[in-house]
């Protein structure tokens, strides 16, 4: 049985990340998304406390926690602000494809040093023709001797233009389909890496989300995670995974949204009293509150699912899709 009361470890992470958001995010979060400026000094601060790489194991250098308090974290940060709080919890979304894939070796190569400091890596899989459409997708990584030539444009990357390592996603033989797409560490200095357009959004415009360009650009055999054909598998098990701490983010989301609601309705004279007394508004009120509760525990329990190894993938999907709902409304 799934028990959903904290422990004290947790009680405590919750705390750090509410008292965290409310410092050194909330105060100049509207600065941020209004320049569409990275906010890398709030990420600099967000490393210093713990509240980044939290799932990654602690002896290569990450929090060494689970899906679950990764959840805790992403709602309160995205309570003060989505796209500060996105972009410094999209690591996780980001070495996955590490997590599930790379061996002893290549998680000293490449996450070690990622996590010693406040960096960031970014996933990229989208392509300007492709959207969601995974086979669709372009790009290329041809094997030549003991190399392979990585060849694609990725768009819609949150973190592209800032990131120091990106998994990759690329075909080694378009011939076989989807079984034919690998995943490949790339460190964002190799010759050939540059970054493109920067998109100007209407929403989360304090996370920097750019076109990454790879062009022929030159990668050791060792840069690939796990066999040829495999890239299909990692990255739907990565997306997956992922869909709890992201519908958690929607849960902070339509959270502040509740509490800005509640504060205008409680400020708001008509007729000579708050309009928070009439029963219409009450209505309102209470049924955002009864979505985000449920919201919550949705990402809550396909949280605790990952952390189990159980099987996650439908339960991650509804927690993702009720919480986005959930916050749009």
């Amino acid at each position: 049985m799934i028990d959903f009361s904290l422990g004290e470890e947790q009680s405590a992470l919750r705390e750090l990340a509410r008292e965290f958001a409310q410092r050194e995010i909330a105060p100049r979060a509207a600065d941020y998304d209004r320049q569409s400026k990275h906010p890398a000094d709030v990420l600099e601060k967000a490393h210093q406390v713990g509240l980044m790489n939290m799932v990654v194991p602690e002896e290569y250098g990450g929090a060494g926690l689970g899906m679950f308090e990764t959840c805790l974290v992403s709602e309160e940060l995205c309570a003060a602000c989505s796209g500060i709080g996105v972009a410094i919890v999209a690591n996780t979304l980001a070495l996955t494809p590490f997590l599930l894939a790379a061996s002893a070796g290549q998680m000293e190569t490449h996450v070690r040093p990622l996590c010693e400091g406040p960096h960031l890596a970014a996933l990229c899989m989208t392509e300007p023709q492709a959207g969601s459409d995974v086979g669709a997708i372009r790009a290329t990584a041809r094997l030549s001797g003991d190399r392979y030539v990585l060849n694609g444009t990725k768009t819609l990357i949150d973190n592209g233009g800032v990131a120091r390592l990106y998994s990759v996603f690329a075909f080694t033989d378009q011939e076989q389909g989807l079984r034919g797409l690998s995943a490949f560490a790339v460190p964002a200095d190799l010759p050939g890496v540059s970054v493109g357009k920067h998109e100007d959004k209407m929403g989360q415009r304090a996370i920097n989300t750019s076109e990454v360009i790879f062009q022929e650009v030159e990668l050791p055999v060792e840069s690939r995670l796990g066999a040829e054909g495999e890239g299909f598998s990692i990255f739907i098990e990565t997306l997956n995974r992922n869909k709890a701490w992201i519908a958690a983010s929607a849960v902070g989301v339509a959270r502040r949204a509740l509490q800005e609601a509640t504060r205008y309705a409680q400020e708001r004279e008509q007729f000579g009293r708050s309009i928070s007394s009439f029963q219409a508004i009450q209505f309102k009120l209470a049924d955002m509150a009864i979505n985000i509760e449920g919201a919550r525990l949705l990402s809550w329990h396909a949280a605790c699912l990952v952390d189990q190894g159980a099987h996650h993938a439908p339960h991650s999907a509804i927690a993702k899709c009720f919480a986005s709902d959930t916050a749009m409304e």
